[in-house]
């Protein structure tokens, strides 16, 4: 099931994405929340008539650096013997379709094609086989770096954690098991031309790997994302740019960068 949020004459609610043609697609709206019980109501509403939202709104985004070595390596870094984590707020997330604001303290925006894994239920000390229970699903994400930033400040709070640096979308997609996710074609076009292209099978620490790391650490809450990691040929984003994260299986996030008002 391809879960969506959307917002339509004021309400914001959840729906099943259906159908298989871009410009048919229709939304069967869920009563309840994907997160607890729920069933779908057989109301249905055309996606082209909705605002779709960010798909969750996590109470953290937990991120991990470096986990493809053909990335760390193009930015001159070792790679990782553990997993590396950093955090990006719940402010930093929008949705397909959102604005990228250009922050100006920044003059090297960088772009960074993710797969985000939902967490769909509380847990905490996860054990690996245990992994598949707590996930709900998958979506893209797009790690919006400001690069400078990121190399002049030992914490990067600031380069990766500002206003809109954390697109989500466009929905969370329940039907890929932990096998097929760890091998997903992963890229990234801006105006139309590739500029990263990669497998989640490039990952050093898959999907398992990641959540036991930080739920060892610290209780994940339903809706709570992780970011695994970006392949190689990141670069920069200039304002007017339109910035596209396709991931196989799950489907296409876009978003605009403009200038911060």
């Amino acid at each position: 099931m391809r879960i969506a949020r959307f917002s339509i004459d004021g309400n914001v609610a959840f729906g099943a994405v259906e159908g298989d043609k871009e410009d048919e697609l229709v939304l069967d709206i869920i009563k309840g929340i994907p997160f607890a019980d729920h069933e779908l109501s057989g109301t249905k509403v055309p996606l082209g008539k909705v605002r779709l939202l960010p798909p969750v709104l996590p109470n953290k985004v937990v991120a991990f650096g470096r986990n493809y070595a053909e990335h760390a390596r193009e930015l001159g870094n070792e790679v990782p013997d553990a997993p590396f984590a950093f955090f990006k707020p719940s402010t930093s997330v929008i949705g397909p379709g959102d604005e990228i604001r250009y922050p100006s303290f920044s003059q090297e925006l960088h772009h960074e094609a993710e797969l985000a894994v939902v967490i769909g239920r509380m847990c905490r000390e996860v054990p690996r086989e245990r992994v598949k229970d707590v996930i709900l699903g998958y979506t893209c994400a797009n790690d919006v770096t400001a690069r400078d930033v990121q190399k002049r400040e030992k914490q990067w709070a600031r380069a990766k954690g500002f206003d809109s640096s954390c697109p989500l979308g466009p929905w969370v997609e329940t039907d890929l098991d932990l096998e097929r996710a760890n091998d997903l074609t992963v890229q990234l076009t801006v105006n139309g031309e590739q500029r990263q292209l990669g497998r989640t099978s490039e990952m050093i620490h898959p999907i398992e790997d990641l959540v036991v790391n930080i739920s060892e650490a610290m209780t994940l809450l339903p809706g709570d994302v992780i970011l695994t990691g970006t392949p190689a040929g990141v670069g920069p984003l200039n304002v007017g740019d339109e910035v596209a994260v396709t991931i196989e299986g799950i489907g296409t996030l876009t978003n605009k960068v403009v200038k911060r008002g």
